[in-house]
């Protein structure tokens, strides 16, 4: 095990989660004791109330602060507010806490709805105040981006340790794929299977498949977060991301392919796109903390697409 790591206790919220989950298996396999591995349930402590937040965060050495309320474009547009109040409440609370009981380093895990609507792409960390979020990913992203400004800002005026991680869209084993709230990759999966048990030659995407996005394979996203804690000790943003870049038409005909699919692809125009291009620049993560995502997108897929089957 790695020093840093040595008899270090560990709130990890959202530890419950389809990230957390991973990143629990991921700290244990690196020797840390599942005793030493605090993951508070929404159940018993509401991460949006203070009262909570100190109570989970006292006696910690480290937060990995993955909680949050997340969806795709359908779910982004119904629920801009609690999308907003949650998640920034909760991050307002549990820094706050993070800074009274004097914990020693703060990971936050943002998101790339962070970034501007039109950024450059690849997306690099200096682009990520010049210009206002995609609109159907603002609220979400904009509460993230408020994590960021509290962390420098406590960073700056009370030494707190506060490091911050911009992440893509997630897939893997275990993924969400309830449709209500589901991304792209584990609801194309499901329509696909769904429209095959039920015998139709066609499904039906949002969007007209021009956009683009980059996917991080879950259990990569675990070993940059481990070793952004480890390694990383600075105010600024760092991305995590795999750097390869896919069009929504070209993921949806893999997806399909692989899931030996042949019916036809309707595009529903009269739904939005969300954000027009999206890919990270991934080379600060390297140079700063030696992060490379290392599974291939099609394996990354295949293991996606036989979870599914198999726990259907």
């Amino acid at each position: 095990m790695n020093n840093f790591w040595q008899n270090k206790k560990i709130l990890v919220t959202g530890g419950a989660g389809f990230l957390g989950k991973h990143l629990i298996d991921k700290l244990i396999q690196h020797g840390i004791e599942k005793q030493n591995i605090f993951v508070p349930s929404f159940e018993n402590y509401d991460l949006r109330k203070m009262e909570d937040c100190l109570k989970v965060v006292k006696g910690m050495d480290i937060i990995i602060h993955l909680a949050g309320v997340v969806g795709g474009i359908g779910y982004n547009l119904e629920h801009p507010g609690k999308l907003f109040f949650d998640n920034a409440a909760m991050a307002l609370n549990i820094l706050e806490a993070t800074r009274l009981e004097r914990v020693e380093k703060f990971v936050g895990i943002g998101s790339v709805c962070a970034y501007p609507k039109f950024a450059p792409v690849p997306f690099k960390e200096e682009n990520l105040w010049d210009g206002y979020p995609e609109e159907t990913n603002a609220p979400y992203g904009l509460a993230k981006k408020f994590m960021l400004v509290q962390s420098q800002a406590y960073r700056a005026e009370y030494g707190l340790n506060a490091t911050h991680l911009l992440m893509l869209n997630l897939y893997g084993p275990g993924d969400n794929f309830d449709p209500k709230t589901s991304h792209v990759i584990p609801a194309l999966i499901k329509k696909v299977a769904d429209v095959k048990k039920e015998g139709k030659d066609f499904i039906e995407v949002w969007g007209t498949g021009k956009a683009t996005r980059d996917f991080l394979y879950v259990e990569d996203a675990a070993e940059g977060i481990i070793l952004a804690t480890e390694k990383y000790n600075k105010p600024e943003p760092v991305n995590l991301g795999s750097g390869m870049e896919i069009s929504i038409k070209d993921l949806v005909e893999l997806i399909c392919k692989m899931m030996d699919f042949k019916g036809r692809i309707r595009w529903d125009t009269s739904k939005p796109d969300g954000q027009p291009r999206r890919c990270l620049d991934v080379s600060k993560a390297e140079k700063e903390f030696g992060f490379r995502a290392k599974t291939p997108f099609e394996e990354g897929l295949k293991k996606t697409i036989d979870w599914y089957y198999k726990n259907l």
